[in-house]
């Protein structure tokens, strides 16, 4: 886990943040914004204690509070430089705090927030289970996004790309992930699949794959095959 924290870190010291919230190719920044649409989509933050689990470099933390204003929200990752440079870039916002912690360990007390997030992180994760039921122990409600682990061109993908192996980068087919979901004590009450365009690619294909993007998430059997991500949304049992 120590070398997988190290290479976000590396990212975020040498970037002054992360390398697909900081690029601003046209397939970057239609992504990322496709990842923050499908969440606020997915869940409302409005007047809720909100916590981020594996919050990075803090950007998305940022766009759900403008968009959605919680009452607070707490981000937190292992990644030192990633917390430093959310910090810096808060603006001494205070609904906003960002800070150092173990996901699979977090030091507040039981049902601290109303929703939890975890945003990308479990498939970088050896123990993605033991993130999911600490996010159910600090929150009745928990909204989960990742790559869609169904695609076969994302595991490709996962193989052959240098960006993706130095980041011990594998996606999970969504039957287990909402198996992880369920033994963590969650009831699942939806599951959303969403986006196509790749990011770092050419501005010709961010264009080509934006246009097919709103088909294919409305096609039964393609969004759950071809779409990039998967958020799950679940509440803890009762």
């Amino acid at each position: 886990m120590k070398a997988k924290v190290e290479v976000f870190d590396r990212d975020a010291a040498a970037n002054a943040g992360y390398v697909y919230t900081t690029d601003q190719r046209l397939s970057s920044r239609l992504a990322t914004k496709n990842l923050e649409d499908l969440i606020l989509q997915s869940v409302s933050f409005k007047g809720k204690r909100v916590l981020d689990i594996g919050c990075g470099d803090g950007h998305f933390t940022r766009r759900f509070r403008d968009a959605d204003g919680p009452a607070s929200m707490v981000g937190v990752d292992p990644a030192p430089h990633a917390i430093a440079v959310a910090t810096a870039r808060n603006d001494a916002i205070p609904e906003i705090r960002f800070v150092v912690g173990d996901g699979h360990k977090l030091p507040w007390r039981d049902d601290a927030f109303d929703i939890a997030v975890i945003q990308g992180v479990l498939h970088h994760d050896d123990q993605p289970w033991e993130t999911i039921s600490e996010a159910f122990r600090l929150a009745p409600e928990v909204v989960i996004l990742e790559p869609n682990g169904n695609n076969l061109g994302l595991k490709v993908i996962e193989k052959a790309s240098r960006y993706h192996r130095e980041h011990h980068e594998r996606s999970y087919p969504t039957l287990r992930l909402l198996k992880w979901v369920r033994q963590g004590g969650g009831t699942i009450t939806s599951v959303k699949f969403g986006g196509f365009v790749p990011m770092f690619c050419p501005d010709s294909i961010a264009r080509m794959t934006k246009r097919i993007e709103p088909v294919l998430e409305q096609t039964p059997i393609a969004r759950v095959l071809a779409c990039a991500v998967v958020v799950v949304v679940a509440r803890r049992y009762a």
